[in-house]
């Protein structure tokens, strides 16, 4: 009895450092309209930050920021075989952390024909480690044809949860919007941010109408966005939405669109993670109050 009582004591005490402390609050999510399973509205894109090969300070540095963004209720992670060691860096730095809730690890097939296509998505699933994705989509359109009709035979046999397709940069629109319109889609993906607003024209209320989930890449602008702010003070109404800084500011904007799933920005620092995923919590900010930080950020 007294070493079942002292063990008791012991590990009563063990979580006694525990109570009490700060917990990261709970990230807003969003749902995929195809199933209405939520995910956080700020995932971590992998494009030139997680390229660093095998190079030991690279790796610790990214696993740095991916370790900050799972701590941070973070899930969603997209790559691409476009972006050089990035999917290899990216499953074994997952291998090494092994967060509580399983990514959402979303991938692309990059490669002309439909063979090669097949032989390059059973690659990345190697290199993230994991028994399937949640989301394949094709990348920047490029053989898109040959690549839905495997990606739908995958979802249909269960290897694949989601399917879709991408564009960046504001390129291919109208290729795009032909596509949403003609095929069934569970995602898209395309760049919009406050310095390029073209999505929201057709895109955007398209996915809405289609029920298709829109993740945003470039919603930093590749960080140019930070240039037309450089040295100017956050707006003190900003406060009222939980922003407290340019990161937060930007990507509150995006991923308040009512057509919005999440954004995926990138990046190599861990106080960035910390910032951008702050946008990921508190309050959405409203038609009326997007609208004020559009003209705000016009005037800058």
């Amino acid at each position: 009895m007294r070493r079942r009582r002292f063990v008791e004591t012991i590990a009563a005490y063990a979580v006694l450092p525990l109570v009490g402390e700060p917990q990261p609050a709970p990230p807003i999510t969003s749902a995929i309209p195809s199933t209405n399973e939520r995910i956080p509205v700020i995932g971590m894109g992998t494009w030139q930050t997680f390229d660093v090969g095998r190079s030991a300070e690279g790796r610790a540095r990214q696993r740095g920021v991916l370790q900050e963004f799972v701590d941070r209720g973070g899930r969603v992670i997209d790559s691409s075989p476009m972006y050089g060691s990035s999917e290899p860096v990216v499953g074994a730095l997952l291998a090494q952390i092994g967060p509580r809730a399983a990514p959402f690890a979303a991938g692309k097939v990059w490669v002309p024909g439909k063979r090669l296509g097949v032989i390059q998505m059973e690659a990345s699933r190697k290199q993230w480690g994991i028994p399937r994705f949640d989301l394949l989509a094709v990348h920047n359109l490029l053989d898109w044809e040959a690549h839905l009709d495997t990606l739908r035979e995958m979802k249909a046999s269960g290897r694949l949860r989601y399917i879709g397709v991408t564009t960046s940069h504001g390129r291919r629109h109208d290729l795009l919007e032909e596509i949403m319109r003609s095929h069934s889609l569970d995602f898209v993906q395309f760049t919009y941010n406050l310095a390029d607003r073209s999505a929201e024209e057709r895109l955007l209320p398209l996915a809405r109408d289609r029920r298709i989930a829109v993740m945003i890449n470039r919603p930093l602008d590749g960080g140019e966005l930070f240039d037309r702010v450089r040295g100017k003070p956050l707006p003190a109404w900003a406060a009222d939405a939980g922003m407290t800084n340019w990161a937060q500011f930007f990507l509150k904007f995006v991923v308040s669109h009512p057509a919005v799933t999440c954004a995926i920005p990138a990046t190599t620092q861990r106080a960035h993670v910390t910032e951008n995923m702050g946008a990921g919590i508190g309050r959405t900010p409203d038609a009326a109050f997007r609208a004020r930080m559009a003209d705000h950020f016009r005037t800058m």
